[in-house]
């Protein structure tokens, strides 16, 4: 049959198959055992550096520990004993320095004298506060001002008296009630305002007014200034008395001008005449005298001429 036929064709064809197989085989095993011996190889290769990475690192470790202890800090020392011959002069220096009975002594001299000085401040400032006090009282005409502030007014022995009274009020400028106040300390007089600054119930820019007028040093602040010896007044009572209607007016008011207005009626002296005008003290006492009254400014015009 055709069909065996190609059977029995194609047998010795498998079995030529088979043996080329078979020849092939061994080929390829030795090919792979080439391989194998490769990679073995290799893995030996990189065993063997990092056994020497290893060993190097362990070399560095300990070369570096090596410099640590040769470079470490020498354990701390105690000083030295002290010498005896210096430790005794240093004790017997403290000694004697403690036993200084003579620093003692000008130690407490000096605090005593430092305590006297001050307990002599104390006393100058209350007897500068208390006559800063009196001053402003007798100006607010709240308390009876000293005698002695109008001895120089009159000549001993001079039975009446006229004292200048100068009207002047807060609007005038600054300068011209210090130049007055010169002027009237000279001539034994009297500065008069009708009232007081923001009212009868504000004392303080009365106060502060008066001190500026009287106060020698414009520059000087405190109760320690030296203040000129004039006295200043609030009276609206005797502007009422002699009808003083603009400033500065001068009036020569006959015995004391300066008690308190609560003290005194209408019917109390005043001046026989009234000099107004923007003039210097003199000029107005000269008017004054020439209105028939030189009786009345001779001694102030002598204190004027004589000073």
């Amino acid at each position: 049959m055709p069909i065996c036929r190609r059977s029995a064709i194609r047998r010795p064809l498998l079995l030529a198959g088979l043996m080329l197989a078979a020849l092939s085989a061994p080929a390829s095993a030795r090919t792979n055992e080439p391989q194998a011996g490769s990679d073995q190889t290799d893995n030996e290769n990189a065993r063997a550096r990092i056994q020497d990475e290893g060993a190097a690192a362990l070399e560095r470790m300990k070369r570096a520990a090596g410099n640590v202890k040769a470079t470490s800090a020498p354990s701390p020392v105690l000083p030295a004993k002290p010498d005896a011959a210096a430790q005794r002069r240093a004790f017997e220096g403290l000694k004697a320095h403690r036993n200084d009975l003579d620093m003692a002594k000008r130690a407490q001299t000096d605090i005593a004298a430092a305590r006297e000085r001050l307990a002599a401040a104390r006393e100058r400032l209350a007897a500068e506060r208390d006559a800063a006090s009196r001053r402003i009282a007798q100006a607010l005409g709240l308390e009876q001002p000293e005698q002695a502030a109008l001895a120089g007014v009159v000549s001993p022995g001079v039975g009446k008296r006229w004292v200048p009274v100068l009207f002047v009020s807060s609007s005038m400028p600054i300068e011209t009630l210090r130049t007055y106040a010169g002027q009237l300390e000279r001539a034994g007089g009297v500065m008069a305002f009708r009232g007081m600054p923001g009212g009868m119930r504000q004392v303080a820019p009365m106060a502060k007014l008066s001190a500026a007028i009287l106060r020698r040093d414009p520059g000087c602040e405190g109760p320690a200034c030296t203040m000129r010896d004039v006295q200043v007044i609030v009276d609206p009572l005797v502007f009422r008395q002699h009808g003083v209607a603009r400033v500065p007016a001068l009036a020569m008011i006959p015995g004391d001008p300066t008690l308190p207005y609560c003290e005194r009626d209408e019917a109390s002296p005043r001046s026989a005449h009234l000099v107004q005008g923007d003039a210097a003290l003199s000029g107005l006492l000269e008017e004054y005298g020439r209105l028939g009254g030189r009786e009345e400014v001779r001694d102030a015009l002598a204190h004027l001429a004589r000073r």
